[in-house]
């Protein structure tokens, strides 16, 4: 009687804590991101940035987050380039669907480039989560305070548009980054400021996890629009009628819209890492 009195409470005490085990699953960093993605761009739209500490909550989050994260490594055959292939071609993995914000993540071989495109009214969170990658970034020349309005309550964070000379169908443009970066913090761009306009080229196998607040959408006219970089010096040698010294001119740069590069290879996969319950 007594073992069996002692046996029924073990299993008691065992059902229970299984119980506790399922209550206590551990939720996903990518489930984390997406819940963290919807409370900071809740109240958020096109041209309206996330408060300071909305940003650096997310930028936490990112920081954090690896390729295993994402079910990603980099023996995978995205990040491949085929001999067959002219250029290397690139894989976008979609992770979510929201009127709000956008994740996915960009898997680039060797040599993968994304041309020089812009991020219209959107504040975009990156992170290299491996690999090394040339990046090259402009903002718009034009107001000094780059038109943004930072405020802790989202919805007075208004951008208002540059200022912009606009000689012959070009626009000119400021350098912002111009380096190499092997698998750095989260980088942050603004509709205005922090390097809108921005090139990747992967100068080893490299996985880029993307959060745009909010995405691309074509009906609302926040189309994703390529450009051509021309020399600063080959167009003029001023700013706002003011000489440019010879030693600050790579700082600038003309930017002409162009169509989609015809040289642009990008195709969509199913993203089969950890998954996302949207609710």
């Amino acid at each position: 009687m007594g073992m069996e009195k002692v046996g029924g409470k073990g299993k008691d005490s065992s059902d229970s804590k299984k119980r506790g085990r399922r209550r206590q699953k551990k939720v996903s960093t990518v489930q984390k991101l997406y819940e963290t993605c919807k409370e900071v761009f809740a109240n958020c739209g096109p041209g309206i940035v996330p408060s300071p500490s909305d940003v650096e909550r997310l930028k936490s989050v990112l920081d954090s987050m690896t390729e295993a994260d994402v079910g990603l490594s980099p023996n995978m055959p995205f990040f491949r380039a085929k001999e067959t292939e002219r250029v290397p071609r690139i894989t976008y993995l979609h992770l979510n669907d929201s009127a709000k914000f956008q994740i996915g993540i960009f898997c680039l071989p060797p040599s993968g480039v994304i041309p020089l495109h812009n991020h219209p009214g959107m504040t975009v969170f990156s992170k290299l989560l491996f690999g090394d990658m040339h990046i090259k970034s402009y903002d718009w020349v034009g107001d000094a305070s780059h038109g943004i309005v930072l405020n802790e309550n989202p919805s007075n964070n208004v951008i208002q548009p540059p200022n912009v000379e606009d000689p012959a169908g070009l626009r000119l443009a400021k350098v912002k980054v111009n380096s190499n970066f092997t698998a750095p913090k989260t980088s942050i761009l603004y509709p205005a400021d922090g390097g809108n306009m921005h090139c990747f080229t992967a100068l080893t196998a490299c996985a880029v996890l993307d959060v745009l607040g909010p995405p691309y959408s074509d009906p609302e006219g926040r189309h994703c629009a390529y450009f051509l970089d021309l020399p600063f010096a080959n167009v003029s040698d001023s700013v706002d009628g003011e000489s440019v010294p010879a030693e600050e001119r790579e700082c600038y740069a003309w930017l002409q819209e162009r169509e989609i590069p015809e040289d642009l290879a990008m195709v969509g996969e199913l993203y089969r890492g950890p998954k996302i319950v949207a609710n």
